[in-house]
Order: structure tokens, then sequence, then C-alpha cells
């Protein structure tokens, strides 16, 4: 049997993937641990969003069971620079999502920083656009499919 795909976009299993660290294993780098922390948004992981979150700008808690559906995630560029706890790095991304029968892309440029030597998330710079997809527009899931043959069937 095959494991579950990783919701990152890898390609790979999610045990071999991201769920390495949200089971404890530490990010090697600020766009390892920023494909996790979207899987962990995309598979309600609280816990593990709070715990990879820099203790300056964490929220006491985050509410589980969102209705929001995350469908694809796009790496636009990452990078790092310095070592141990002065490291500092960046992650700008998109991350297609829906609620209900709405479509949307949050797009991000996320800073990261190493906190008792792990990468942490920071804080980011987002910004939410609406999408309206039609029946022949390629689906925002990313499939290479019409959304009509694809995520947009049956929500008439």
């Amino acid at each position: 049997m095959q494991g579950k795909r990783c919701p990152c976009g890898s390609g790979s299993v999610l045990a071999e993937c991201c769920g390495r660290y949200h089971r404890g294993a530490p990010a090697p780098s600020p766009e390892d641990l920023m494909r996790s922390r979207y899987s962990a948004f995309a598979l309600d992981l609280t816990e593990y969003l709070l715990a990879s979150w820099h203790t300056s700008t964490r929220p006491q808690q985050l509410e589980p069971g969102s209705t929001t559906r995350w469908v694809r995630l796009e790496v636009v560029a990452a990078s790092e620079q310095g070592e141990g706890d002065s490291a500092r790095g960046r992650v700008h991304f998109r991350a297609t999502f829906h609620e209900g029968r709405r479509w949307a892309v949050l797009e991000e440029n996320s800073r990261f920083v190493q906190e008792a030597g792990r990468w942490v998330y920071l804080d980011g710079s987002p910004s939410v656009t609406r999408l309206k997809p039609g029946r022949n527009d390629p689906c925002p899931c990313g499939s290479g499919r019409k959304f009509k043959s694809c995520c947009g069937q049956g929500s008439r």
C-alpha cells in the first residue's frame, strides 16, 4: 500500500516529506519549514503550527477544524543567510484554497529565524486574491484539467 501524498506538492509520501517535521525532526531550511506549515494547515495540525511559530509573534491559540480546503502550494522564491541563532530566511509563496464555493490565493512573503537551533516562522506580509474560475478555465488546483471536469464538478 502506498502512503498518502504530502499536501505540500512535492510528490513525496507525507510520512517521508513534511510528516517527519510534524513528528519533531527539525526542518533544515526556511522553505522546508514553510512547506511543512502549509501541510499542517491542510491537515489541521494546530499544535505543530503553534510550535513552529516564533515565541514573539505566536498567537495564544488557533481555531481547529477550519472550513478552508488548501489545494495547491507554489514556492516563488526562498533564501537564507547567516548561521546558528542569527540565521534568517525568507519564503515567497502562493497557496490556493477554497472555502465553500469561493476560491482564492493567499500570497505571502514570510520571514523565518532560528530559535534554539530550529527554524521558526516569524511573520509575513500576506495578501488574498479572490478567484472566479470559469467552467472552461484551468482548475486552480494545478491539475492541468478544466475546472468543470476537476474541482468544479458538482459546484452548481
